[in-house]
């Protein structure tokens, strides 16, 4: 039963690293990239390792503080990153795909920058 769930988070994991891989590929602009690249990364990654880490609890009666540490790290820091790099792209002014329909930040950007002046 353990190497049923250990293998199962493993091929989940896999998947959506593939789905992100996909989503680079194939979605129009930097944000959408970024977007799945963070979103399917992140749990694809997490997966992996929380069945590594439930494959080292109960197959060898260890639980390995550095995966869980790893799984805490990425958990935290990759949406960050994500969220930084798009709304950096956006300040930059990098335009949107020709098939958005529209643009939440532009009014939030624009009303800060009549405050400055």
């Amino acid at each position: 039963m353990i190497e049923f769930a250990v293998g199962f988070f493993i091929v989940v994991g896999t998947l959506m690293s593939l789905f992100s891989s996909l989503g680079i590929i194939r979605l129009p602009d930097v944000y959408n990239r970024a977007h799945a690249s963070t979103k399917s990364a992140t749990l694809g990654i997490l997966c992996i390792l929380l069945g590594a880490f439930f494959y080292f609890f109960f197959t060898h009666a260890e639980s390995s503080i550095r995966l869980l540490l790893g799984i805490v790290f990425v958990f935290l820091t990759a949406p960050v990153a994500g969220h930084l790099i798009i709304r950096s792209a956006h300040r930059s002014k990098v335009r949107l795909a020709d098939i958005s329909v529209r643009d939440d930040l532009q009014s939030h950007l624009d009303g800060r920058e009549l405050r400055k002046k």
